[in-house]
């Protein structure tokens, strides 16, 4: 049984073993291969002096090295900080300070202008995977050639910190969600079986893996043995010929990315025969876009809804049960989704009426990273997280959010 984030590639590998993992850039990796590869990082890691507890910055694109180095970080023990890869350097600089992390593992363009920063304050080491920074970074591609492959998890329990995810800071400086190991597992859970997601699954993503919904859609495919086919960014033209090459079973993505697949010249000539359901998250797809989708494509979609201080998605339509478009479904098994009173968050609100939607359960954050203030207008004293958004809930219990509510 997985307990820790850590132990998921292993719990993989020992079940899939030479089964097909990942599939990104024309390259493809097994669940034995990648289990091996973020071994060798993980002694890298520690071989600099990564120890339980310590914050790594995981700073860039979709690639098979942002995968292995993600599960690196967790088998040691250490707080992922994943962080998207469109930031500016002056952004980054930000996080990394913010969050204390000891190490940064981005890609060398990207780590060249992080290369001061080490000494000033927490940072030690920048850790680049496609090429060589000479004395002043560290070389991810010789811990791959270099080191053995034999690595034991670190131990954790399930309070600890797995994650610091940032928001996006649309009203200032971006706020660091603290996700227990417990939220992250249970977001990846909870994608597998709203999803029914399972071994036999291809399953195509160009959703960034550094956002709370990539990193959910690649735990998924670790605790069901789907095979992920990543495009490293989103185009529609290749998201469309990759799900016919590999008879891809499942899409993840954004509502965006399905305006631009169904507005495509070549989307009915494209054979989408394989595709069962498609998940849809970030904001609301309208229902006469799902349904376009549908009528043309002959597979449902199913939308999801979720937050970074909620791990990622935490409800959705679930493929096994109704599947409503235009509402956000029910929530993730093992939570809760209520709505409340604007101005009073102790008056739930019944179906049909309007108000803030709410959430609690084992997805919910800890708080945020150094920002207790921010933390206690969040989360109630009784655990229910203001989500911001405006929702109603009809007499089956399906959510349907309207505009977010002003700050």
């Amino acid at each position: 049984m997985v307990t820790t984030i850590g132990e998921l590639l292993p719990e993989a590998a020992r079940r899939f073993g030479d089964k097909t993992a990942v599939v990104v850039d024309s390259e493809e990796f097994s669940f034995a291969e990648l289990e091996a590869r973020s071994n060798r990082i993980a002694k890298g890691l520690v071989s600099i002096g990564v120890v339980p507890g310590d914050r790594v910055t995981l700073y860039g694109p979709n690639c098979w090295q942002w995968v292995v180095a993600y599960y690196a970080i967790a088998k040691t023990g250490a707080v992922a900080n994943p962080i998207s890869a469109m930031l500016t350097s002056e952004e980054v600089r930000y996080v990394v300070n913010d969050s204390g992390a000891r190490v940064v593992v981005t890609s060398s363009d990207k780590g060249r202008p992080l290369l001061d920063l080490i000494g000033a304050g927490e940072l030690s080491h920048v850790v680049v995977w496609d090429d060589d920074l000479g004395s002043a970074g560290t070389s991810l591609r010789q811990w791959v050639d270099e080191a053995d492959d034999e690595f034991e998890p670190r131990p954790r329990d399930a309070s600890d910190l797995g994650a610091i995810c940032y928001t996006s800071g649309t009203t200032g400086h971006p706020k660091g969600a603290m996700q227990s190991v417990r939220s992250v597992l249970a977001a990846g859970v909870g994608t597998v079986l709203m999803g029914a997601r399972g071994p036999g699954d291809r399953v195509t993503n160009s959703l960034p893996l550094a956002h709370v919904y990539g990193s959910c859609v690649l735990n998924a495919a670790m605790l069901a043995g789907s095979t992920l086919v990543m495009v490293p960014r989103f185009d529609a033209a290749t998201v469309l010929s990759t799900i016919a090459e590999h008879q891809v079973t499942l899409m993840d993505g954004v509502p965006t990315a399905y305006y631009y697949l169904l507005a495509h010249q070549d989307f009915d000539q494209t054979d989408l025969s394989s595709l069962t359901r498609c998940w849809v998250g970030g904001q609301t797809l309208p229902a006469a876009k799902a349904l376009e989708f549908t009528a043309r494509s002959g597979c449902p979609i199913h939308e999801v809804w979720g937050m970074t201080e909620l791990a990622g998605p935490a409800s959705a339509n679930p493929v096994v049960g109704p599947n409503k478009p235009g509402t956000i479904g029910i929530a993730f098994p093992g939570n809760a989704m209520r709505v409340v009173d604007i101005d009073d968050p102790a008056v739930v609100l019944g179906a049909g009426e309007r108000g803030e939607l709410m959430f609690r359960g084992p997805l919910v954050m800890d708080g945020y990273y150094g920002n207790d203030e921010a933390t206690r207008r969040s989360i109630e004293p009784d655990g229910w997280l203001h989500s911001g958004d405006i929702a109603t809930m009809d007499e089956d219990g399906y959510f349907t959010t309207s505009t977010a509510r002003p700050t």
